[in-house]
């Protein structure tokens, strides 16, 4: 099922529309096709008219108007305990590759805040500290209790309803239209949108089982400028899946902030890690994150004991040129992201996801949700993949 695209109103210097806008979002393309709608708004200026010269011309500088830099667009993504990590990483960080500046405020009583899956995120700001700010879109991610916890926090009430009666943008996604919005009043008259993914592609190589007789164990190294929506949804997933999975910083603290400004609160440090044996390593992408990886000695001792010790390994985006690095593909199939993927010996093109015996490489962060299902596969079987398919209301492939 195509995407349906929803054309929302401009905003100022234009008049505004009669009737305030709601959005219930696809992540990724719904995320984008928000942000569109706001920077619309800078190209529904009059056009200048230019008046003939009587003299020859010659070069004209620029004006100072014309050099000057259309303002950031404001926007407020608030999380409480329970919010679903994946959806408000995917909005932040997709929004603040679209170039708006993003807050990230916590309804709790405390900044660090522990998302359904498990992940601990660090938010921005409290709150009370946006109750006075003016923002282009307010967007409320989902997940229970997280829905709930927005739902009952006066102060975002207030600026959300303040929002639609300012003829502003307001967006909610998987249960916060529902939990949030409706017991509100912010959902009368409003056209809510879904989306439906195409299959995903993947390809396997000298198949072999994962399988295992106890919990997978599996260790995810992060760094400063690692991508979060990797990190964020490749560990959303497995936990679903009743993997145990542990997130290591390899810098002095447990937090690390991610390639788009995500604050991630990892559960040890890498060095606690390193005495334990995991079923599964796994390592994210990110052009600072993987030069970061690459360069902790512990990290680059753990690959290998696993490579010896025959489990398995995995990476994402650029991270798969650490293993190349280090002689742990050889012989191996594998993708990356298109940047790096010239780096690789053997590298296969054209699809998302690649598994030649106990290794499995992925292209990138948009394809995180794939990457993570195929683990689930091999470790749990197709029937536990599908099942957190529909979780995420991901279609998985028949």
């Amino acid at each position: 099922m195509a995407l349906r695209s929803l054309t929302l109103p401009p905003l100022s210097p234009v008049a505004a529309p009669k009737k305030p806008v709601a959005v219930y979002a696809a992540v990724i393309s719904s995320t984008l096709s928000v942000y569109g709608s706001i920077r619309n708004c800078q190209t529904q200026e009059k056009p200048v008219v230019k008046q003939r010269s009587k003299k020859p011309t010659g070069i004209i500088s620029p004006t100072p108007e014309t050099l000057s830099p259309a303002p950031l667009k404001k926007v407020l993504v608030p999380i409480g305990f329970g919010t679903e990590e994946m959806e408000a990483v995917i909005m932040i960080d997709v929004l603040r590759r679209s170039g708006a500046h993003v807050t990230v405020a916590s309804v709790e009583e405390q900044l660090e805040v522990e998302a359904a899956g498990g992940t601990r995120l660090l938010a921005d700001a409290f709150i009370s500290a946006c109750s006075d700010q003016t923002f282009d879109l307010v967007a409320l991610p989902g997940g229970m209790p997280g829905s709930a916890r927005l739902r009952d926090c006066q102060l975002l009430r207030d600026i959300t309803t303040k929002q639609a009666e300012a003829k502003r943008l307001y967006a909610a996604i998987c249960a916060a239209p529902a939990v949030a919005l409706l017991p509100w009043g912010l959902l009368k008259r409003k056209q809510l949108l879904n989306a439906a993914d195409g299959n995903s592609r993947k390809e396997e190589f000298n198949e072999v089982s994962w399988s295992s007789d106890h919990p997978p164990q599996v260790l995810i190294p992060i760094a400063n400028g690692c991508e979060e929506i990797e990190v964020v949804t490749v560990v959303d997933i497995l936990r679903r899946a009743k993997a145990n999975v542990v997130v290591a910083s390899v810098e002095k603290s447990l937090q690390v902030v991610a390639s788009s400004g995500t604050k991630i609160m990892a559960d040890k440090a890498i060095s606690a890690a390193a005495d334990s044996v995991h079923d599964l390593i796994i390592l994210p992408g990110g052009t600072l994150g993987v030069e970061r990886l690459q360069r902790s000695r512990i990290v680059k001792k753990m690959l290998k004991e696993q490579q010896l010790s025959g489990r398995i390994l995995g990476a994402i985006c650029s991270s798969p040129t650490i293993l190349q690095k280090q002689g742990l593909l050889m012989g191996k199939k594998a993708t990356a992201h298109p940047s790096v993927m010239s780096m690789l010996d053997d590298a296969v093109s054209g699809v998302r996801v690649v598994i030649d015996g106990k290794v499995i490489t992925g292209r990138g962060l948009a394809t995180a949700t794939d990457f993570g299902l195929a683990i689930v596969g091999k470790l749990f079987g197709s029937a536990r993949a599908r099942s957190v398919a529909e979780g995420l209301v991901f279609e998985y492939p028949r």
